[in-house]
């Protein structure tokens, strides 16, 4: 029997639709996001509401379980969804470390974040899996509460708990074109004229499915492996969307000073409209910034294993996005 927490979630589904045609038996849990309907009927899939924060319901859900998958995070760059961001995705690791220690299980892949990595102030060469944390404006609470929770794994470990961590990139793929990663191909297609000089490592969701199956069934623990097809000036990514899609590619450079009164003009508005913010100071320093992840750890982990071309994860985006219903 197979857990996958974060099952509704955009890794979370790929990775149950995935189990499921192998013939696996999974229990995919999910808090606040209810499975969408062909979700719910896959075959060997058993849908279990359950809140990681509390201990007893975590517990329960490891009934039979052998293997575990941790996709479950939550994701927001509102300065004022600091402290709960932290909390729960923090404490939440935790009761799944304790309750997979007390279920004995085979073994665990946590899935974390390049974030939780660290940004430092000044990035001298390419950021591996060996870099350590420093404290930086450059970190954001996503990348805090990623850090510390790979902390609770690593204390699993030490436990003697086999897990494998995976720090996947930006992740790109078929998912819900309103939130997420999956948003940006809107945002390109309705012809957003404005990029950034930032660069970061992307991956195609598929590619991240393959990786933290591989590593399940292979004999690797206790390491962590940056998972990235490369790294990315965000303007390439936005104009190969562009380009997919038949859209005019951005074309005016927003400087740090233009990007940060858009931040704050956007997060002004959320507030009076008590909705998530689309740009926050946060995205804002973020987009501007050049981080570079080596990605070599991983493919001589799994030496018969490659990335899908970046060029080939947008175009099935694009022709995905094309084909949702108007």
């Amino acid at each position: 029997m197979i857990l996958v927490t974060g099952a509704s979630g955009f890794l979370g589904q790929h990775l149950v639709r995935q189990l499921s045609a192998q013939g696996g038996k999974i229990r995919a849990l999910y808090h606040r996001t209810v499975p969408s309907g062909d979700m719910q009927s896959l075959p060997g899939v058993h849908w279990h509401p359950c809140d990681l924060l509390d201990p007893y319901a975590v517990e329960e859900a490891f009934a039979g379980i052998e293997e575990v998958y941790h996709c479950a995070a939550i994701v927001s760059f509102d300065p004022a969804k600091k402290e709960e961001l932290i909390h729960l995705n923090v404490n939440g690791t935790a009761h799944l470390v304790n309750a997979a220690l007390d279920a004995g299980i085979r073994k665990m892949v946590a899935v974390s974040s390049v974030a939780s990595l660290g940004r430092a102030d000044q990035v001298k060469a390419a950021i591996t899996e060996e870099a350590d944390w420093e404290e930086s404006s450059r970190n954001s609470a996503y990348g805090i509460s990623k850090y510390y929770a790979e902390m609770e794994v690593w204390r699993g470990i030490g436990e003697g708990l086999d897990a494998v961590i995976v720090n996947p990139g930006i992740i790109l793929g078929e998912g819900d074109w309103n939130k997420g990663s999956a948003k940006l191909i809107k945002v390109v297609d309705g012809e957003f004229p404005y990029y950034t000089a930032g660069v970061n490592a992307w991956v195609d969701v598929l590619d991240v499915v393959k990786i933290v199956q591989a590593l399940m069934q292979s004999d690797i623990s206790a390491e962590r492996f940056i998972v990235s097809a490369g790294n990315f000036p965000y303007f390439e990514i936005f104009t190969k969307m562009a380009i997919a899609l038949g859209r005019k590619p951005p074309r005016i450079k927003a400087s740090p000073f233009l990007t940060s009164l858009v931040a704050r003009w956007s997060l002004l508005k959320s507030r009076i409209r008590h909705t998530e913010p689309t740009v926050t100071p946060e995205t804002a320093r973020t987009a501007q910034t050049q981080c570079f992840y080596n990605n070599e750890k991983l493919l001589k982990a799994l030496p018969g294993f490659s990335y899908t071309p970046i060029e080939e994860t947008i175009q099935r985006m694009a022709t995905a996005y094309r084909m949702q219903p108007a």
